[in-house]
């Protein structure tokens, strides 16, 4: 449960504490309040679903070489040990690995040749289309949280990945208000979700309120609680409402539509005798909250940072990688084309940066290559069954058609209905850009 504002210790006059008056408004949603959700809710226009994205991050910088850019006829010591196969998409080949991505590529779109400012594990540009030099800027969902909301009572950007160490400064809202930062369903901010277990709790939760009611009546005690309204006296109906923790439980999915996205483990990506469990069940959580209204959802799915060493070797891992990816991928593909929310959702699948195509040793492995890398897209509403972008014959620099990161988010920000042309103050009071190339990718929009 995130703290809002002042001592959370401190007590009103009637002997509440602060810190009881918060959590009844707050549902630990990086600082969005009940009251916040249900005005998002109130303006909503019912009529039409706005649109959502899952965005699926490949940390470390997936091999683009190995996976979405084979080069055949590339010396050895670049191509790797992975032959291409054909897809549905004439012409078009990927990794034997991803077999089922293959048959349903015409219904995606690949960019190959996307180009990264950094070549290291700055995740700015991932997530906010800029460089770290450009400076603190928010996270792409804390922008369409701010803009757009999610029209529902559910939070509008969540993060299935666990705020556990700095890496994660790159979901954070900055100045687009830390109301819109995402929430992460861990630990207590999931039990905030959980239904009241008695009748006597729940009789205490009315009684709260009720004594906030009161409260507000007194001119002192509405300023300093930042001044309540309707909507906070709804927050108890939320809270006890099964909607908002339905979308989270994976256990309302029949074990066969779970069983699909796959199960398993995968290795380090340096020391392969460590195994960690792959996050398949996260694709799927990910389509239950962008159903029932999430406007954003991120997921983080394995390590892919495989460098040369003499404990690793990125071939071994990418024989258990892609197939699980492979797997949750389709799964998460054919879930939403079935429930009729392909042109409603946007996915997107990318890292960081691409590897280097020469291979390095020991190891084998590969290392950081900011030049070339691939980014997938799926449904939306953009036009779908193509490649766009081209690199040369060992896939080191794009060809023909060179993409970055500002165009892909660019992109993003086009589909859901943001305004590219918006301004937003800094912490200096000064107006920004949301980026500096406000160009979407054309072959997909138009």
């Amino acid at each position: 449960m995130q703290t809002i504002w002042g001592n959370a210790s401190s007590t009103y006059c009637d002997g509440i504490r602060r810190r009881d008056f918060l959590r009844i408004g707050a549902l630990g949603v990086g600082g969005l309040t009940l009251a916040d959700l249900l005005r998002h809710e109130a303006k909503a226009d019912e009529s039409h679903r706005p649109k959502s994205i899952i965005y699926v991050v490949l940390n470390g910088g997936p091999s683009h070489i190995d996976m979405y850019d084979l080069k055949p006829d590339a010396p050895t010591e670049y191509r790797g040990p992975f032959a291409p196969i054909a897809t549905s998409l004439t012409g078009v080949r990927i990794c034997e690995l991803m077999p089922l991505q293959a048959r349903m590529m015409h219904q995606m779109t690949l960019l190959r040749g996307v180009r990264s400012v950094e070549n290291n594990h700055y995740l700015s540009e991932v997530y906010s289309g800029l460089p770290r030099r450009a400076g603190r800027r928010p996270a792409f969902g804390s922008i369409v949280s701010r803009y757009q909301g999610s029209g529902s009572a559910l939070p509008p950007y969540v993060s299935l990945n666990r705020d556990s160490t700095d890496e994660f400064e790159y979901e954070k809202p900055y100045y687009a208000g830390s109301g819109h930062g995402p929430f992460r369903p861990f630990g207590e901010a999931l039990a905030d979700l959980m239904p009241v277990n008695s009748l006597e709790r729940l009789q205490e939760r009315r009684t709260l309120l009720s004594t906030f009611d009161a409260a507000r009546r007194n001119g002192e005690q509405m300023q300093a609680a930042g001044g309540l309204d309707r909507y906070q006296t709804q927050a108890l109906d939320i809270i006890t409402s099964p909607r908002v923790r339905d979308a989270f439980d994976l256990s309302k999915e029949p074990e066969r539509v779970r069983a699909s996205y796959g199960r398993g483990k995968y290795p380090h990506q340096t020391y392969v005798s460590i195994l960690y469990d792959w996050p398949s069940q996260q694709f799927l959580r990910a389509r239950r909250l962008v159903e029932a209204g999430v406007r954003v959802v991120t997921v983080r799915a394995g390590d892919w940072d495989h460098h040369s060493s003499p404990t690793g070797n990125i071939f071994y891992c990418m024989e258990t990688m892609l197939p699980a990816l492979d797997r949750s991928l389709y799964a998460l593909f054919t879930d939403l084309r079935e429930r009729g929310l392909e042109n409603d959702v946007l996915v997107v699948v990318l890292g960081e940066f691409g590897r280097t195509p020469r291979i390095s040793q020991p190891g084998p492995g590969r290392e950081h290559w900011a030049d070339a890398g691939c980014v997938l897209f799926y449904g939306g509403g953009l036009r779908m069954g193509q490649v766009l972008g081209e690199t040369d014959a060992r896939a080191e620099q794009p060809r023909a058609g060179s993409f970055h990161f500002q165009n892909i988010m660019s992109t993003i920000y086009h589909t859901l209905g943001i305004d590219l042309n918006v301004q937003l103050p800094d912490f200096n009071g000064r107006p920004q850009f949301l980026l500096d190339d406000r160009e979407p990718i054309r072959e997909l929009v138009d």
